[in-house]
């Protein structure tokens, strides 16, 4: 028998097979059950046939001589009787009063309740009982008996063994189960090669994937597959076209990545080197200034380049369900305190408006980022004297608006793009706008630039309020 437990099991072909051959062999079983309980009630219609014509037979000749009853059999009727190759055929004659008149003795008389046959116009019974240690088959016929001195019903039994019963409907259930294995096999077999052509494409599929280079994303061929095949193939494109995607937004943003810190190394490392070349002390300390302040963009560029790699893994988790349910309102407040001693060095006034909490689901890791930028480039774009306001109201609305010169409507979409400067010699990076921007698509928020009350610019981020 197959073992579903062994590694085979694992095969759809063999599965299938399996199961197949499972369902056959309980409809072969239960198929042979049927055939053998159909054979058996058409041998005991076939067989009760023949021993009632016996039984009649026999009844005709008994007849009354010198007052009492005589059983006169005929050839015909002891011919029956003789040995076959199946079984044995026992007979009894008895008169009106259960006395043995002729035949065999001690025949299982019918038991208790056993009705008369409407199958025959007969005062017949037929019942199963045993003799001499074998199973039979009796019948039952009375012969009514009228005559001035005897009244009454004369009895004549007739019994046969089973054998041939229980051989013509072993015939015919092994009959039955040799059709059904020659169909059953010639079903597995069909099966076979059936699920064998239709896997064949698949086959051809996963060389086609395996023999493909590491680098080559191209989609899947449609044509050489199955109806049912096709919407995997799709989807293992599109999967493919993302990935594809997104190996190139990696290779462009390493690309963009290494030339905006080219850069600024190069300048770090030409004053660094300029500044070992001179022998004034007081230019050493100029030098060194300079190399500071040039280190610290650095680690503002490389700081928010580790912010655009957490975006990621903080959108996967929001994605995942792991966004946790944060007050914004607070959120804002917290950040607001901590930017307010920059804001003060600046000397820009830097007020919150925030009334009553507003809650959304996010990463406050990543929400406390956007924030940060969102406030900080206001602080860098907003003269000394000036207001930078941070406002968060209800559903879900948060709005930075400063004092500053603003963005024209023509450079308002691209100021999402990474590394892009308005002005090509400013001392920002390029990046806290594309976070920003990059923070709202992983929280599914709609972000959009306005115009100030009076002038400078107002951000406005609508997230999707619980």
């Amino acid at each position: 028998m197959f073992d579903a437990t062994n590694t085979g099991a694992t095969s759809l072909r063999w599965r299938l097979l399996w199961n197949l051959g499972l369902l056959l062999t309980v409809l072969m079983l239960a198929s042979g059950l049927s055939a053998y309980w159909n054979g058996r009630e058409a041998a005991d219609t076939a067989y009760d046939r023949t021993l009632l014509a016996s039984a009649r037979t026999i009844a005709a000749g008994v007849s009354q001589r010198d007052g009492s009853l005589s059983a006169d059999v005929p050839y015909v009727a002891l011919d029956t009787f003789a040995y076959d190759s199946a079984g044995r055929i026992y007979y009894q004659v008895n008169d009106i009063n259960k006395q043995l008149i002729s035949g065999y003795e001690n025949l299982p008389a019918p038991p208790p309740g056993t009705l008369r046959t409407d199958d025959y116009p007969a005062l017949a019974s037929f019942y199963s009982g045993r003799y001499q240690g074998q199973d039979v088959r009796v019948v039952s016929l009375l012969k009514p008996v009228s005559e001035p001195n005897m009244n009454g019903m004369a009895e004549i039994r007739v019994a046969e063994t089973e054998e041939a019963r229980v051989r013509m409907a072993r015939s015919l259930m092994a009959d039955t189960l040799l059709r059904l294995g020659m169909l059953g096999g010639g079903a597995l077999v069909l099966v076979w090669f059936t699920v064998s052509a239709a896997l064949r494409p698949l086959e051809r599929l996963r060389t086609a994937v395996e023999e493909r280079q590491p680098d080559d994303l191209r989609a899947l061929p449609l044509v050489e597959v199955q109806r049912e095949l096709r919407p995997l193939v799709g989807a293992l494109n599109h999967f493919t076209e993302r990935l594809r995607l997104q190996f190139e937004r990696q290779a462009q943003f390493i690309a963009d990545a290494a030339h905006e810190l080219r850069t600024p190394l190069a300048a770090l490392k030409a004053r660094v080197e300029l500044g070992l070349r001179d022998t004034d002390p007081a230019n050493w300390r100029t030098t060194l200034e300079a190399a500071a302040q040039g280190t610290d963009r650095l680690t503002h560029l490389a700081n928010q380049l580790l912010s655009l790699a957490r975006i990621e893994n903080g959108a996967r988790a929001i994605s995942e369900g792991g966004a946790q349910l944060i007050d914004l309102s607070q959120l804002a407040r917290e950040l607001g305190m901590a930017m307010a001693p920059l804001a003060h060095a600046r000397g820009v006034a830097l007020a919150l408006e925030a009334d009553e909490p507003v809650w959304l689901r996010g990463d406050p890791i990543l929400l406390n980022e956007l924030l940060s930028n969102l406030v900080d480039n206001a602080l860098a774009h907003t003269p000394s004297d000036g207001n930078v306001i941070l406002r968060v109201s209800a559903p879900g609305v948060l709005e930075v608006e400063d004092d500053g010169p603003g963005i024209p409507e023509a450079d308002r979409e691209r100021v999402f793009e990474r590394f892009y400067r308005r002005y090509q010699h400013g001392s920002g990076s390029g990046l806290g706008l594309a976070i920003v921007g990059e923070i709202c698509r992983a929280h599914l928020a709609q972000i959009s630039l306005h115009d100030g009350a009076e002038r400078g610019l107002k951000v406005r981020v609508s997230f999707v309020s619980v």
